[in-house]
C-alpha cells in the first residue's frame, strides 16, 4: 500500500531548498539548547540531553510526518523507497550523523565534515540522495507538486 501524500511528487528536492530546510531546523533547535542550557547550564548533562532532542527532533518528525519543520516551510518531504514517510529505522539511520557535532573538541570539525560529505554525494546522485539516504535504505527528499488536483 503505498501511502504517499498526492500533494507530494516525487521530483528529488535539488541541495539548496534542503540546506535552508536544514537551517531552519538548526535555529529552531538551537534557540531551544540555549534555553535549556540557561536553565540546567551548559555542562555535560546539557550535552547529553541536546543530543538526544536534537536527534529526537530530526527522527521523530520524519519518521512521523515525513518533515521537520524546516522541510515542511520549503514544501519539501522525506518518503521511504515506498513512497510513504521512513520509518523509525531509516530515519535513525539517516539522521544519525547528526550527533556529530556533539562530540567534545572534534564536533564540530567531524559534523562540517559529514556535510560536506552529503552535499557532495546529493549533488552527484541522479535521484539527490546523499551518503545518509542510501545507507537508510533508499530515502530520498522530494519537493511539493504544483500540479492541478482534482476536484472530487
Amino acid at each position: 500500500m503505498n501511502r504517499q501524500s498526492p500533494q507530494f511528487s516525487s521530483v528529488p528536492a535539488d541541495l539548496l531548498p534542503r540546506l535552508a530546510a536544514r537551517g531552519i531546523d538548526v535555529l529552531v533547535l538551537a534557540l531551544g539548547l540555549v534555553g535549556l542550557g540557561r536553565i540546567m547550564g551548559f555542562g555535560f548533562d546539557w550535552l547529553a540531553v541536546g543530543t538526544g532532542i536534537v536527534l529526537g527532533y530530526f527522527v521523530g518528525l520524519d519518521a512521523l510526518f515525513g518533515a521537520t519543520l524546516g522541510k515542511a516551510a520549503f514544501g519539501l518531504r522525506v518518503v521511504g523507497p515506498d513512497g510513504a514517510p521512513p520509518t523509525l529505522r531509516q530515519a535513525l539511520i539517516r539522521e544519525s550523523f547528526t550527533v556529530l557535532g556533539s562530540i567534545p573538541f572534534v564536533g564540530v570539525l567531524l559534523a562540517v565534515g559529514a556535510w560536506v560529505w552529503i552535499s557532495l554525494s546529493i549533488r552527484r546522485n541522479e535521484l539527490r540522495q546523499g551518503k545518509h539516504d542510501l545507507l537508510a535504505g533508499g530515502t530520498r527528499v522530494v519537493r511539493r507538486s504544483f500540479a492541478a488536483t482534482e476536484v472530487v
